[in-house]
């Protein structure tokens, strides 16, 4: 079999072009999601403060729900003080010391924080630096509260030096220290005694407990290490893994990888697909006589369908080599892209191991031996002297089952579209998306049909006078609606995919906007990103400002929120406010039931779009797990319509305190007189206080606001709107190759070569009006429905070059398409054309 599909390969090579650059695009594609997803599983944060220990024990960072993935908490979880007593005790152990970290920056003589690493961080107690690499100390060690010792680049930005004085910021109190020490190492921090470290990182145990084995004994000490904690709940580290428990946050931010690929793997793959499978149809079809011919010297229909497999998957191997190697870098700007969105952090690397490439190779043949004999059965099934007779034509009868399957497909579309009206969220913005697609296959089941019934109509249209290659095309059109309809189907997709996937995500984007700006009462916007959080006096002060009206604290921090959804446990991990009942005077979450005022002690307030479906209604109690882990059962005091801006539940300072990273506020909302004089007087106090940074609440970064993920999806929508153009302008280039024969008929029938250009020209537009007509039409109702859900109006918001852009493009493609390989077909004499058939 391969031999002769070797042999009919060769006269077939510009369908199996189309075939090959499907291909490569598509292993693109899923190796640089597959990349992702793998990094997500095996990537590591570089191991840099705990490089000197050999085991690390610490709470779990990963909640592990019955069924479904685990989830990683961003914040920190603790661990029992006590427990470093007894590791240390353990045979074969040197030191068992419990970490603490904790918000600490240094202030310079000019008054500018100067922040040791991730300033929410900095802060560790002395004995943490016999776990640092080839540390070596000049100095003495903290021996009192007010002493401190830095790292040698931090100490040499403060202008610090053993036994001179600095101004540090520690958990968000500023006070005057004496250097004791300084440390030479390239990991930097600032260092308390460990009492006065463990005081200020409060009483709620130590960050983890890190192990120093004795030379030799490190495998037998981490094998006893786990014996001991065993059952308590808590992780043992060694190797790479160390890196994870030194940044919860970082490993937090992995975990989205294979989340983030899992939600773009499903659209991708139906893109590549459908585009694989519209390349693998024009290939077997310019292919019809040879298998018919096969047919009817004994081939059974299982060997023609065998055959067609075999040489389309060496076809897709062959061109995935070159696609994989593309696929790693592709993966490698997806993660540049992650990185400048604040998703993932610099430090974390992709994992390039050989699994994505393996995997993309088995997917990609498998879907091309799959289309492949999808494409050849009807030819396989057919009767010997009816394939052969049908070999030099197309069905002209578009199949009434495919019809009816089609218009089938497109009213489960419109009936997806209604979610966005249900639900107020991310998951009803993807159901719109996700009928765009819907419709545009069930356009392809149908298309026939319907090309068939409208050139019948426009053919019946057509006067006396209408040129030769006009009636050509119109007949063209009719005869072949197949061929037709395919073109059409294509093109249609990429306007449905372009007009869905970006008017979506640019409503939401919009939506989310409007929720911030009209919910935003706050003018400004303080923060103290070179402290780690916002020093406890600040929010008095603020009060007390000339002009101010109202000021309130603004933390965000991560929630698991346990559900049943149709009698099934399912769990939802999102951003979650925490507010104070003083929030009502910088914020309006559009309160629609109880009352902020009454968001202290174990309370929350949920939005109205899942306080229904999960009977969180006012004076219910819900279980939310917080970000840290902890389990807590809060009274719902309110829910608030704008959810989309602020996310679906906020949770009380009370209930969130001691279960946050850092113990500090993240910002201050403020909200004044509107006066110039009050933003003044607000800029000065920012101005006065080292580490504190002022700005315009409007900006974005604000409270509320746009996910990240909205942003990759705009960018990875980008890559595949690019995939998608190149298949289809291969696909129709291939389709018009095929028809070489049918061109060189023409012309010896007295067709002029300009003539029959013409036909082509017309034949492209009728296909790019059909296409133009039939895109916009699949996609008005899920976006009229998405815009009436989330914008309250029957249209979305978004670019208006947008739909006047994709014609162009659509056109383009079109034309170029078809006028080019008709050129190229013409070339050759009519005679020669057909003896190469």
């Amino acid at each position: 079999m391969l031999y002769f599909g070797r042999r009919m390969a060769r006269r077939r090579i510009a369908a199996l072009l189309a075939v090959s650059c499907a291909t490569l695009g598509g292993a693109a594609m899923v190796t640089g999601i597959g990349v992702l997803a793998e990094s997500g599983w095996r990537s590591h944060a570089p191991v840099q403060r705990l490089g000197g220990a050999d085991v690390v024990v610490s709470a779990s960072q990963t909640h592990h729900p019955a069924g479904d993935l685990p989830i990683s908490l961003p914040e920190r979880a603790r661990v029992p003080a006590d427990l470093a007593g007894r590791l240390d005790r353990l045979p074969g152990v040197a030191s068992a010391v419990g970490d603490v970290s904790f918000p600490a920056a240094v202030v310079d003589s000019e008054g500018a924080a100067v922040a040791a690493g991730d300033p929410a961080t900095g802060g560790h107690g002395w004995s943490s630096t016999g776990l640092l690499p080839g540390a070596r100390v000049e100095g003495t060690a903290p021996a009192g509260p007010l002493n401190v010792a830095l790292d040698r680049a931090t100490a040499t930005a403060a202008g610090a030096r053993p036994g001179g004085r600095i101004t540090v910021v520690a958990a968000g109190h500023p006070a005057a220290y004496r250097v004791s020490a300084v440390v030479d190492t390239p990991v930097p921090g600032v260092y308390f005694s460990d009492a006065a470290a463990r005081k200020l990182a409060g009483s709620r145990g130590v960050d983890l407990i890190a192990v120093r084995a004795e030379k030799g004994a490190a495998d037998q000490v981490a094998a006893d290490v786990r014996q001991a904690v065993e059952g308590d709940g808590l992780t043992v580290s060694t190797g790479a893994a160390r890196g994870d428990v030194e940044s919860p946050d970082t490993a937090a931010a992995r975990s989205l990888l294979p989340l983030l690929a899992s939600s773009l793997a499903g659209i991708t793959l139906l893109v590549v697909g459908f585009i694989v499978g519209g390349a693998l149809s024009v290939s077997i079809a310019a292919q019809r006589r040879e298998l018919a011919l096969m047919r009817a010297v004994g081939a059974t229909p299982r060997q023609i369908r065998r055959l067609a497999a075999s040489q389309a998957a060496v076809t897709a191997v062959t061109a995935a080599v070159p696609g994989v190697a593309l696929g790693y870098l592709l993966a490698e700007r997806f993660r540049g892209l992650l990185v400048s969105t604040g998703m993932l952090p610099d430090t974390l690397p992709l994992t390039l191991g050989p699994l994505p490439a393996v995997a993309a190779v088995l997917l990609l043949t498998g879907v091309v031996s799959v289309a492949a004999r999808c494409a050849a059965w009807r030819t396989s099934r057919m009767p010997a002297t009816e394939a052969v007779a049908e070999s030099r034509s197309e069905p002209r009868t578009p199949s009434k089952a495919r019809a009816r399957t089609g218009l089938g497909v497109i009213l489960v579309a419109t009936a997806a579209s209604v979610v966005p009206l249900l639900a107020r969220s991310q998951a009803g913005a993807a159901a719109t998306a996700l009928a765009g697609i819907l419709a545009a296959i069930g356009l392809a089941l149908a298309g026939p049909a319907l090309v068939g019934g409208v050139t019948r109509r426009l053919a019946g249209r057509l006067s006396a006078r209408t040129s030769a290659p006009a009636w050509l095309a119109v007949s063209n059109s009719h005869g072949y609606a197949l061929r037709t309809a395919g073109a059409v189907s294509t093109l249609a997709m990429a306007v449905v995919f372009t007009l869905t996937y970006t008017l979506t995500q640019t409503t939401v984007i919009a939506a989310t906007h409007k929720d911030v700006h009209d919910g935003t009462r706050a003018q400004l916007r303080l923060t103290a990103p070179g402290l780690g959080g916002v020093p406890d006096d600040l929010l008095p002060a603020v009060r007390d400002t000339p002009g101010v009206r109202a000021a309130a604290p603004v933390t965000t921090t991560t929630a698991l929120w346990p559900y049943k959804m149709a009698g099934d446990d399912t769990i939802e991990s999102s951003s979650a406010l925490v507010l104070t009942p003083a929030a009502a005077g910088v914020l309006d979450l559009d309160v629609r039931t109880g009352d902020l005022a009454g968001l202290s002690g174990d309370t929350v307030a949920v939005g109205t779009d899942v306080a229904g479906s999960r009977d969180a209604r006012v004076g219910k109690r819900v279980g939310l797990i917080l970000g840290d882990g902890t389990p807590v059962t809060a009274r719902v005091v309110a829910t608030y319509a704008r959810g989309l801006g602020f996310g679906p539940v906020v949770l009380s300072r009370d209930l969130a305190a001691g279960h946050t990273t850092t113990g500090l506020d993240q910002s201050v909302l403020v909200r004044t007189d509107g006066t110039d004089t009050a933003l003044r007087n607000v800029s000065e106090l920012a101005a006065s206080r080292p580490g504190l940074a002022v700005r315009d609440n409007a900006e974005p970064g604000g409270v509320g606001g746009v996910a990240p993920e909205l942003w990759i999806n705009v960018a990875v929508l980008a890559v595949l709107l690019g995939y998608l153009l190149l298949g289809i302008a291969n696909k129709l280039v291939a389709g018009t190759a095929a028809r070489r024969t049918e061109l060189a008929t023409l012309q010896l029938i007295g067709a002029t070569p300009a003539q029959v250009r013409s036909m082509m020209r017309r034949e492209a537009g009728l296909i790019t009006a059909v296409a133009l007509v039939t895109g916009p039409l699949l996609s008005v109702v899920p976006l009229a429905l998405l815009s009436l859900g989330f914008l309250h109006r029957p249209w979305p918001a978004g670019p208006l070059w947008l739909l006047p852009a994709i014609a162009a493009v659509v056109a383009t493609i079109a034309f170029l398409t078809v006028e080019l390989p008709t050129r190229q077909a013409l070339r050759t004499p009519p005679v020669g054309a057909l003896a190469r058939g």
